[in-house]
């Protein structure tokens, strides 16, 4: 047995191929700034992040859905509206920035969590709502009271779900009562069953002043299984509408 083998491992092989949902085919295209490549069929339609469009058949049909809690979700910088896309037709969606795009699979009652402005888009059979973190970590590091999380799950056949990670992807299964610490931008998603605090990784002295003085790595996310924890190499902090 290798001492890497309890290690988080790299989604070498998410994307591979092509994904289907009833008439719906998707698969992940280029390396550096990947896309995602959607060709819908005439039933299965899509929503998405309506900024992540990159190009669209002039057959496919746009249209949009307001979200419930809108106006904690603007005045915090985040969308409140979410695009449908229905075909036939191809479309597709990107980023805008280096890394790579996984595809999870989410049957009926599978629940995902997400972290804000990293999903891309979801089958229509998937339901989408959002919930507020509230913990330290979050606090210094995102925004005054806390992080949105996004919140997906499978509905009667499930469907595909598209997440955009910054630098490279990992994976952790998490046993029953195993933990995992995270930089706090350093996690991408996980099953609902995981659950997240915040700690300090400071060993002696400190406490709230001298984390505060510290920076960054003196917080950290922990993650207790059992389930699945995606990670992203590239940390990633949700902009502060109150700085931009």
């Amino acid at each position: 047995m290798s001492q890497f083998d309890h290690e988080p491992v790299p989604e070498a092989s998410n994307p591979r191929g092509t994904f289907t949902c009833g008439d719906l085919s998707m698969r992940v295209e280029g390396e550096v700034v990947p896309v995602v490549d959607v060709e819908l069929g005439s039933h299965q339609s899509i929503y998405f992040e309506h900024h992540i469009l990159l190009w669209k058949h002039p057959h496919v049909r746009l249209g949009m859905k307001g979200l419930g809690g809108a106006a904690k979700r603007y005045f915090a910088g985040l969308q409140i509206f979410i695009s449908e896309a229905h075909g036939p037709g191809n479309i597709a969606f990107s980023r805008e920035a280096p890394g790579q795009i996984v595809v999870l699979t989410l049957q009926a009652g599978d629940a995902i969590d997400v972290r804000e402005h990293q999903f891309m888009l979801a089958t229509s059979n998937i339901n989408y709502s959002f919930t507020f973190q509230r913990g330290l970590a979050n606090l210094l590091l995102n925004r005054q009271d806390g992080l949105f999380i996004d919140q997906f799950r499978g509905e009667r056949d499930g469907g595909l779900l598209a997440i955009h990670g910054y630098g490279n992807v990992f994976e952790k299964t998490l046993g029953p009562g195993e933990t995992l610490q995270v930089e706090p931008g350093g996690w991408l998603w996980k099953d609902a069953s995981v659950k997240m605090t915040t700690v300090t990784a400071l060993q002696t002295g400190g406490g709230l002043l001298g984390m505060m003085g510290g920076g960054n790595s003196l917080t950290l996310n922990q993650f207790t299984g059992p389930g699945r924890l995606g990670l992203q190499s590239m940390t990633f902090y949700p902009p502060n509408p109150q700085t931009t």
